[in-house]
């Protein structure tokens, strides 16, 4: 397996993708998918979100490393990955169509005024739909034993509120086949880890209720600190920790007599 490193890369800039219909495929052959729903900060050209540009490094705009954690956790484990290539801001893919805060118009405190009268339809068509497509051929293609979302979470919001102490977060709605292990692997490890923190997968869990639960897969979030994954050297340290013990709940989970390697 190759060391997560080697395909970690900057957050594109805004205008670096220009096609952002297309999420970003990574091929892997273990059997477990990896999803980053809010990977990148990229802006289509021909959408003014009326935000300083500053704000798109912002956890408001993108996951800040969740994306090179990703890439780095799908290289330590030969997995495949499904990684988004648009803003959260242009339109949120962990949202259900119908959700308020699908194509936001407010996020901690910050306005996003070029989203008031933005064509929610026509983003779905563009975005939302085929991110979600790409997701769901993937799984006919090459059926996981499990599926991994890799998302990440500010210490404190910008807003206010309670300190969120937690490294490590695993969140997960009705099936806790995965994160039960997932938990006990984590702090037995000494991680500070949150059981349904920083947010309960029972409120949020829009991508892996559609496409792990729907279909009878094991799953669970992720969400590291942002301070922890903000350098390549956090990224590195993290997916180090993480990688076994994926591959140890992947394990737990699979037929036996069919254990990774």
């Amino acid at each position: 397996m190759g060391e997560g490193q080697g395909r970690a890369r900057a957050y594109p800039s805004p205008d670096a993708i220009m096609s952002p219909l297309t999420p970003e495929i990574l091929a892997g052959t273990a059997d477990i998918l990896l999803l980053c729903d809010h990977a990148s900060n990229a802006v289509p050209p021909d959408i003014n979100l009326g935000i300083e540009p500053a704000l798109l490094n912002k956890h408001i705009a993108v996951d800040i490393g969740a994306a090179p954690l990703t890439v780095a956790l799908a290289e330590k484990l030969a997995a495949p990955a499904v990684l988004a290539t648009l803003s959260r801001l242009v339109i949120d893919l962990h949202r259900e169509p119908d959700h308020p805060g699908l194509v936001p118009v407010m996020s901690d405190g910050f306005q996003i005024a070029g989203n008031a009268n933005a064509d929610r339809a026509d983003r779905i068509r563009r975005f939302h739909a085929p991110y979600h497509a790409a997701i769901a051929a993937r799984i006919r293609t090459q059926r996981p034993i499990f599926i991994v979302a890799i998302h990440s979470f500010t210490a404190a919001l910008e807003t206010g509120s309670a300190p969120r102490p937690w490294e490590v977060g695993i969140l997960y709605n009705r099936d806790a086949r995965a994160a039960a292990v997932a938990i006990g692997l984590l702090q037995a490890a000494g991680v500070l880890t949150g059981d349904n923190q920083p947010y309960s997968g029972r409120d949020l869990n829009t991508t892996l209720n559609r496409h792990a639960e729907a279909n009878g897969i094991a799953s669970f979030a992720i969400e590291v600190r942002n301070n922890l994954i903000d350098s390549a050297q956090g990224v590195a340290r993290w997916a180090d920790i993480l990688a076994p013990i994926l591959i140890e709940t992947r394990n737990r989970l699979a037929p036996k007599g069919r254990p990774a390697t």
